[in-house]
């Protein structure tokens, strides 16, 4: 299921090759975010052929999100399709997102109960019910290779009673996940999807303790450190994460949901960090902000650094600039020649192309830094 092939002498940071139904992935890897089964401006296709030419040795994998699969396009029409993966033309790995963190982001458009939540959909103010056991079943119907079990956090900041109450509900939830899953896959012939438990516990280190050591009981095939990236302070960040690792089982990969800048995922990778996902190099890229190498590689060659700058396309700086918007870059928008002006331009004329490049040029960016990543764990 999941291999350790090296580790860093100098961190936790470690690589690996996790197997799934669909292929096998090498750690650590970043996930783009198809939260409603697409790339905002880019087709699942064209984002496989741009991760295989930078890494042919890993099967790429997306992120999609069961709450909003769910509401549209809906589960009768995905299970007319077979699954996301024919509905979106995808052949790589697609793990889903439970739909626990809508409660969090749509938390004045919910109910939460012990059983479950209770949702006023954003799109047209109709209710749905939303347990542990419907959001495995959606997940069915999406047909993912990794499912995320049904969780809670209150974002933050919270009162140590609120985190303690959502350290509870998840673990009760991840129990009743894991055996709706289990029963799921025992009735179907076919390789089964992989489940990930989901520890929580706020900034409250005892929490953190308590949620872990209740979900490694169970028989997850990965974990997930949830609850972060939601306006807590960086720091704070890393000592979740430095608190958490040691007590997650050395064999099952270790999921940082929802993060990050750059140099966050190389800290993480750093403190034994396996997975990512994140929004941010797409909703940068819409946004005009993109990341550039300051030299041609990424990763520094002990894995203490990374060498890049993030760029405002829009600024005046930028017009009339013929220079490259990336020298070292190989992906599509730089290998064709635009200029920092002509995207400029773009982007201020607010051409839709601008943040399809854009996109092109920022998961090429995140995918490439992952790979050098890899790479330099495979010399340790």
């Amino acid at each position: 299921m999941f291999e350790i092939q090296s580790r860093h002498a100098h961190s936790r940071a470690r690589a690996g090759i996790l197997h799934t139904r669909r292929g096998t992935i090498r750690t650590p890897f970043f996930m783009p975010v198809a939260t409603q089964g697409v790339l905002k401006t880019l087709s699942l296709p064209e984002l496989y052929g741009y991760e295989q030419s930078i890494d042919s040795s890993t099967t790429p994998i997306v992120l999609s999100n069961t709450y909003h699969l769910y509401l549209r396009p809906g589960e009768k029409q995905l299970q007319s399709f077979g699954g996301l993966h024919q509905f979106a033309q995808w052949p790589g790995i697609i793990l889903t997102d439970s739909g626990g963190f809508q409660i969090f982001s749509l938390k004045k458009l919910n109910t939460l109960t012990d059983d479950g939540v209770q949702f006023q959909s954003h799109i047209d103010g109709s209710r749905h019910w939303l347990t542990p056991e419907r959001s495995m079943e959606i997940q069915s119907a999406i047909d993912s290779d990794i499912w995320m079990s049904f969780d809670y956090f209150p974002g933050y900041p919270a009162t140590e009673q609120e985190v303690e109450k959502s350290v509870s509900l998840t673990t009760a939830w991840a129990k009743r996940s894991l055996l709706w899953h289990a029963s799921y896959w025992a009735q179907h012939q076919r390789p089964p999807s992989l489940l990930f438990g989901i520890v929580q516990g706020g900034a409250f280190p005892h929490l953190r303790k308590k949620s872990a050591e209740e979900l490694t009981t169970l028989d997850f095939g990965g974990f997930a450190i949830g609850g972060l990236a939601v306006g807590e302070p960086e720091e704070t960040m890393y000592q979740a994460i430095e608190e958490v690792v040691p007590l997650l089982p050395e064999r099952r990969p270790r999921y940082l949901m929802g993060v990050g800048t750059p140099d966050q995922i190389l800290q993480a990778v750093r403190r034994g960090v396996d997975m990512f996902d994140c929004v941010m190099p797409t909703r940068n890229a819409r946004h005009g902000t993109l990341y550039t190498r300051t030299e041609e590689r990424i990763v520094s060659a002990d894995l203490s650094s990374l060498r890049y700058e993030k760029i405002q396309m829009r600024a005046h700086a930028w017009a009339g600039s013929d220079a490259p918007l990336d020298a070292y870059c190989a992906c599509f928008t730089c290998s064709s020649g635009f200029s920092r002006g002509y995207l400029r331009h773009l982007y201020s004329i607010g051409d839709p192309t601008a943040a399809r490049l854009g996109t092109i040029h920022n998961i090429f960016f995140y995918l490439s830094m992952m790979r050098e990543m890899r790479d330099v764990l495979s010399l340790v």
